[in-house]
């Protein structure tokens, strides 16, 4: 959509990032519009797709993932249908928290949650050693996760003015 956006929109979503449970008279009220307008707001924002989900976020170990791996795939060609087919099987596999199409030293990065090695392990089987697309991959064990989150830095909206 070709609609304008300015540092109110961004200010609501900066909150709803923060928290997605604000109530629009909440919102509202912090950044002087009323709850109707805020509403109206979010609605355009979902329409427009700016907004794309809203869930709530877990935390891994505390419902027995413990584990979280970084792994990058390199892939034995580069063709279309074994591109799309590895996105597939990453997007059906429910243990797959996040994967990327990068450039550089691998095709893919993933990153998943697991309850121990063995599942990292049944993992790698089903997805890596019984592909023949896969060349190589490279794990890593995450150690700590010292920032882990999905807001987006809303600095170009911020820095606009606010409509009158």
């Amino acid at each position: 959509m070709n609609e304008r956006h300015d540092s109110l929109d961004a200010l609501i979503l900066r909150r709803l990032q923060h928290d997605g449970r604000s109530t629009a008279e909440d919102i509202g009220a912090e950044i002087g519009l009323s709850g109707a307008a805020v509403s109206r707001r979010i609605s355009r924002l979902r329409k427009a797709g700016i907004i794309a989900k809203e869930v709530a976020i877990l935390n891994p170990k505390s419902v027995g993932l413990p584990l979280t791996f970084v792994v990058g795939v390199e892939l034995e060609r580069e063709r279309r249908d074994v591109i799309d087919e590895f996105r597939a099987r990453m997007r059906a596999d429910e243990i797959v928290q996040q994967c990327y199409y990068v450039t550089g030293s691998f095709d893919f990065v993933i990153v998943l949650h697991a309850r121990d090695m063995s599942d990292y392990e049944a993992f790698t089987s089903r997805t890596m050693f019984e592909n023949p697309n896969i060349r190589r991959f490279t794990t890593m064990v995450v150690m700590d996760r010292v920032k882990v989150g999905l807001t987006v830095p809303l600095l170009q909206w911020l820095s606009e003015e606010t409509p009158e």
